[in-house]
């Protein structure tokens, strides 16, 4: 049963935050494509992309005391502006500084919007619907980012114009937000938490939260250079990006689900094992159709981007309610850490090894944490289902 009143009284966000996701999801393929066009060096192109990440760290730090001090539309307007203009200056000045500069801007600008929309969906959530309303929030996100990659398409990315819709957009996406009347709840800065007590307590937990963030940093900032690499045009660039990210839509709600009935550590072992073999194999077979080429990477994306979600709700498991929020700032951070890292590495990788490295690189990480999270299961007993929360469908964005 979908919590009616609580969608009732989030609706602005929820269509705010959509049209956003229309934005920032063109951006950031935009910005790949551009990239291998305008010749830049992949590892550059890395190092760019890393950039939003670093500037995700940063917002998560400075919204809390804006939203304390401004209240939730004022913060939501004024980065949603600032963002706005920053690709406007991407796509006049076309030169590796300024688009790193500028990336950093828009991780700031995006992750306080994501503050005010997480804070504003626990204020209107309870205990009983709070995991189907932020699975909402997570399909109108995935349908957003899933969708936008086809607005590539309506554009020649050498121009300005691609660059011109993803500021429309995000300026649009303040116009349901602004124009509410509903009250939109204080915010709390969170107390502090050390990761190293977290550790101690779901040491699975925190390393696939790092993980996750690694993955998710290759596939949003570097799938894009990746397929482009690979000989596709902008239309197989596209396509390849939408069915990486609208399979998630498919897969996020029947994978919580399980994970609600089951030891969520098994949960994690087999998407990453899963994961680890669908990579190998599009490593390893260099002649893939591609409709199977896409079908196994859908199949890859939409499993692997369920490992966040997985290792907050087995982090969320072994906590008391007034630790959550604390907790999930901490993990937020780990996250864009490990996150601003993947470009990087990507970026290295296929300088150094081609295009293949992509695929390979995501193998060893998925494979890597299934044997840990094996080697995990042995040492500690799973969590009473007693004691088990909700699963939360979440996933950091670009």
């Amino acid at each position: 049963m979908l919590p009616t009143r609580a969608i009732a009284a989030t609706w602005p966000l929820l269509l705010g935050m959509g049209v956003l996701m229309l934005g920032s999801g063109l951006q950031s393929t935009l910005l790949g494509v551009r990239a291998t066009l305008e010749g830049f060096p992949t590892v550059v192109t890395g190092a760019i992309m890393s950039c939003y990440y670093l500037g995700y760290l940063l917002g998560t730090r400075i919204a809390p005391p804006l939203l304390r001090r401004l209240g939730h539309i004022r913060v939501f307007a004024t980065l949603a502006a600032v963002s706005s203009a920053a690709i406007l200056v991407q796509g006049c000045l076309v030169n590796p500084f300024v688009w790193g500069v500028m990336r950093l801007v828009s991780g700031i600008c995006l992750a306080g919007i994501y503050v005010v929309a997480e804070s504003w969906l626990n204020d209107r959530a309870t205990r009983e619907n709070r995991g189907r309303l932020f699975a909402i929030y997570m399909v109108v996100l995935y349908v957003g980012l899933g969708a936008a990659q086809f607005l590539l398409v309506l554009s020649n990315p050498s121009t300005q114009t691609p660059f011109m819709m993803v500021s429309v957009l995000i300026s649009l996406a303040l116009v349901p937000i602004v124009v509410s009347s509903r009250q939109v709840p204080e915010h709390a800065v969170p107390r502090k938490v050390r990761l190293r007590e977290l550790y101690r307590d779901t040491p699975l937990g925190v390393v696939a939260v790092a993980v996750s963030g690694m993955i998710s940093a290759f596939i949003f900032s570097m799938g894009p250079v990746y397929a482009r690499l690979s000989g596709l045009d902008t239309a197989g660039v596209a396509r390849f990006m939408a069915v990486s990210i609208l399979a998630t839509v498919v897969t996020q709600y029947p994978i919580g689900r399980l994970s609600d009935r089951m030891d969520r550590r098994t949960m994690i072992a087999a998407v990453c094992t899963l994961d680890a073999v669908v990579a190998g194999i599009i490593t390893a077979v260099h002649e893939l159709p591609h409709a199977v080429f896409l079908a196994l990477s859908a199949v890859f994306s939409g499993f692997v981007l369920t490992i966040y979600s997985l290792a907050v709700s087995h982090v969320n498991d072994k906590l008391e309610p007034a630790q959550m929020v604390a907790a999930s700032s901490a993990l937020l951070r780990l996250n864009g850490t490990s996150a601003a890292i993947g470009p990087l590495l990507a970026g290295g990788l296929m300088t150094a090894f081609g295009p293949r490295a992509y695929f390979a690189a995501l193998a060893a990480l998925t494979g890597g944490l299934a044997v840990y999270d094996l080697w995990r299961k042995t040492r500690r007993k799973a969590v009473p289902p007693a004691q088990r929360g909700p699963f939360i469908g979440t996933q950091p964005q670009p």
